[in-house]
């Protein structure tokens, strides 16, 4: 029965890892596309202060997806489970805040567009 209870345990953190490997590399590729979409929205013409909301909304974005890149790390890094697990839903939920974010900065975007 210990060696189930070790295997079940070693199953869940390598599942938590494999978690933490996919929001880290994902939130990496959004901070890229955030920046990318912040040089786009400054090349297009002036729209008013709409244009102004919308780059700082996705710049907040940016640092948000940083600060999920930095949580998801620690929780790679991290060595004891209940921390990680901590780390882990800390990183989720700021995932998630940077994802609407940057839907809210979009939406407000194509407003102004139409």
């Amino acid at each position: 029965m210990p060696d189930d209870r070790s295997q079940e345990q070693e199953s869940e953190s390598t599942r938590e890892r494999d978690i933490a490997a996919h929001i880290f590399t994902t939130s990496s590729v959004m901070v890229g596309l955030c920046l990318t979409i912040i040089s786009v929205v400054r090349s297009l013409p002036k729209t008013g202060q709409l244009k102004t909301i919308v780059d700082d909304l996705i710049a907040v974005g940016a640092l948000v997806f940083l600060l999920s890149c930095f949580l998801s790390y620690a929780v790679l890094r991290a060595r004891h489970m209940k921390q990680m697990r901590r780390v882990e839903s800390l990183a989720d939920g700021v995932f998630l805040l940077g994802l609407t974010l940057l839907a809210v900065a979009c939406g407000l975007f194509v407003w102004t567009i139409l």
